[in-house]
């Protein structure tokens, strides 16, 4: 597998074997599917908390006698059933919705959505991205220059989450040209995720013979 390699102005630069463990796994939906929706379940933060009769403030004396007043029968004022108690079964934020995922699991089904996005024509590999300083305008234009690439001409859209810039190493220049670009995330390759594929249509891989081989160390 050959993939081209291009410039900032979208320009062909050069080429890059393509390491088939990697990019040409076939696609597998229930790999995908239980990693996608344990990490959702690991990200989900539990808010939702109600208090019991124990937990709510009140209610330590006897509404009133036991027997004799016609009425019925309580022992307490923060009963589920008295306005002001407490709650029957409620959600409580003691419950734990965290999911264990296997790693092994985890680098497949990430080399699994590349490997999709790579047959879809959604990845692009380019030589560099180095900016001289925090420049949004210039950010913008490599953007636009590379959208001109066939098959990326959705990438300059303004709305949507279209491209996830992964770099081999954390550049704080490129990271802060890209924020104002709501529609790019700007990541160290290492740190992707399948959420990260798959919330962004397009993946521009930076310096790909080094990102490449951080990508292929997650083997290991």
């Amino acid at each position: 597998m050959e993939a081209i390699i291009y410039n900032r102005k979208g320009e062909a630069s050069g080429k890059l074997k393509l390491a088939a463990e990697v990019f040409g796994l076939r696609w597998n939906s229930d790999l995908v599917h239980q990693v996608m929706t344990s990490m959702a379940s690991n990200a989900r933060e539990n808010v939702a908390h109600t208090k019991g009769r124990g937990d709510v403030s009140g209610g330590g004396k006897k509404p009133w006698r036991q027997k004799g007043t016609g009425r019925a029968r309580h022992g307490s004022t923060r009963s589920p059933i008295w306005v002001g108690g407490g709650v029957t079964h409620g959600p409580t934020k003691e419950r734990n919705f965290d999911k264990k995922i296997n790693k092994k699991m985890l680098t497949k089904a990430l080399f699994t959505v590349l490997s999709r996005k790579v047959k879809d024509n959604e990845v692009m590999f380019i030589d560099e991205l180095a900016f001289a300083g925090p420049k949004s305008g210039e950010a913008k234009r490599s953007i636009d220059a590379l959208a001109q690439v066939k098959g990326f001409d959705k990438l300059n859209y303004k709305t949507g989450k279209r491209a996830f810039v992964a770099l081999p190493l954390k550049d704080d220049n490129a990271l802060k040209s890209f924020r104002n670009l709501k529609s790019v995330k700007v990541e160290e390759i290492r740190n992707i995720s399948p959420t990260d594929l798959l919330t962004y249509k397009y993946v521009l891989i930076v310096k790909p013979e080094e990102s490449v081989k951080i990508l292929s160390a997650r083997q290991k």
